[in-house]
């Protein structure tokens, strides 16, 4: 990244799923894996572990969601617990599913932004 190039926002690129540098290449090459280098600007991304952040945060995001939609419909229509179930399963796996992508590549790009490394901060020696 040039000194003239502002920074760009991580919630943005990793929303897109897009490198955390340029914003252009792609971050995964399949569902949840990561590309080794971006495509457009190179940028190597072996500094990436977000370890179980995005699922911790998808999870902490879809779960009251569920509960308040199924409680809502629990007291409006009052249907079988089978009906919630065929309502509620598939209704959790979709909203997760979809989510963990975005949530990864925003770790991701705070990851860059931020220049974390696993077992050190910035200015540690070691």
């Amino acid at each position: 990244m040039s000194t003239s190039q502002a920074p760009l926002n991580p919630v943005v690129t990793g929303i897109r799923c897009r490198c955390p540098r340029c914003g252009k290449g792609k971050l995964f090459r399949g569902y949840l894996k990561l590309v080794d280098r971006c495509t457009a600007c190179g940028l190597d991304m072996a500094f990436a572990d977000s370890g179980d952040g995005p699922a911790v945060f998808v999870i902490f995001l879809v779960s009251p969601i569920v509960v308040v939609l199924a409680l809502a419909v629990g007291a409006i229509f009052n249907p079988s617990p089978l009906v919630h179930l065929a309502l509620w399963i598939p209704t959790t796996l979709v909203l997760c599913l979809a989510l963990l992508p975005p949530f990864k590549g925003v770790m991701v790009g705070m990851q860059y932004r931020h220049d974390a490394h696993e077992g050190h901060t910035r200015g540690d020696d070691r």
